[in-house]
């Protein structure tokens, strides 16, 4: 079994607060007094379901009040670098990074400001790290469909200076995704990649409404595609990917235990899949983790892992030169002698 740590991985769904360290969350809120519930403190990561909206609910009241603490421009600079050095820590060569700069802008001048103080903590921190690093910018789908738009054209005006993508987030129960469209037509408009959440929370009449009304390169999940061969058929043949985070299905209660998240249907369809973290600060499992828990679940070989992380680079917006060179060092990852993997 080789070091998983060593697998060079594209990481293309990892939230912005939920990038936080654990750590962080408590130094912040300490400096600043702020009182962070027991789920965030002693009892953490905190035992979360999505089940219903009230479980939806305290997931995302946890994610405000880890938000809340970030208050100074050196925190989110702060965020950035660590989100980034986990990554490398976890055999990250590119990050694309998800963010809704309207959760925001009230305390840092705007969304425009703010989204220019995350791309320039970006950049920094790539020159640190080394690892590659974009931007999704994300609507919030419990907002109106008008502030999406507004995202939209913000997300059209960094096109080539940061931001690879545009997104949808938040409880897929909630709204009509269709309300969005206009949104993803100015976001198609600019180039930008296409990522909505689906097929977590709902399945697959979900998913296709995603393909038709938002036209997704990418789906934020996607996993229950595997309920319906059909869909899953269509999925593979349009060559759209699925950034499944089995940690945070789990988590969710989307399924029960880790053998049941439905990834070796996916791979022997033929679809392409990136595994993510999600929100690691709430779910306690960073990148790596999640190739570990598919491992152990599905018994997986080394040669499906090295696939797992080519088609992450495949389904990414990162470079060519980035892509060419991860893929070198996966098949070398591959051809080394297998050795103990790291505790």
């Amino acid at each position: 079994m080789r070091d998983l740590h060593a697998l060079p991985k594209a990481h293309l769904h990892l939230h912005f607060t939920g990038s936080m360290r654990h750590g962080t969350l408590l130094e912040l809120a300490e400096r600043d007094r702020i009182h962070l519930p027991d789920a965030l403190v002693s009892e953490w990561p905190p035992q979360l379901t999505a089940a219903d909206e009230k479980g939806w609910f305290r997931f995302q009241r946890l994610y405000d009040v880890a938000r809340s603490v970030l208050r100074t421009e050196g925190d989110v600079r702060r965020l950035v670098l660590e989100a980034a050095e986990d990554d490398v820590v976890d055999g990250g060569r590119w990050l694309e990074i998800q963010v809704d700069p309207s959760g925001y802008g009230a305390r840092f001048g705007g969304i425009t400001a703010f989204t220019d103080l995350v791309l320039d903590a970006v950049r920094d921190a790539s020159v640190r790290t080394g690892l590659g690093i974009a931007v999704v910018i994300a609507a919030n789908r419990t907002r109106h469909p008008l502030d999406a738009r507004t995202l939209a054209r913000l997300a059209a005006q960094y096109v080539d200076r940061g931001v690879v993508g545009f997104g949808l987030s938040n409880d897929e129960r909630r709204g009509l995704t269709t309300d969005f469209a206009g949104a993803f037509a100015i976001a198609e408009r600019a180039g930008l990649l296409l990522a909505p959440h689906g097929g977590e929370l709902r399945g697959p009449e979900h998913i296709r409404t995603c393909l038709d009304s938002l036209h997704a390169h990418r789906l934020g999940h996607g996993v229950r595609a595997a309920e319906d061969p059909e869909l899953l058929a269509r999925i593979v043949d349009a060559g759209v990917a699925l950034e499944v985070c089995p940690v945070s299905n789990v988590a969710l209660g989307v399924y029960s235990d880790p053998f049941s998240v439905p990834l070796p249907t996916l791979l022997d369809a033929g679809a392409t899949v990136a595994l993510g973290a999600d929100d690691p600060l709430l779910f306690g499992s960073r990148l790596a983790g999640q190739y570990a828990t598919m491992r152990a679940a599905h018994e997986l070989t080394d040669e499906q892992l090295a696939e797992l992380a080519r088609m992450s680079f495949r389904a990414s917006r990162a470079p060519k030169d980035v892509v060419e060179a991860a893929t070198a060092d996966i098949d070398a990852w591959l051809a080394a002698p297998d050795e103990p993997a790291a505790d």
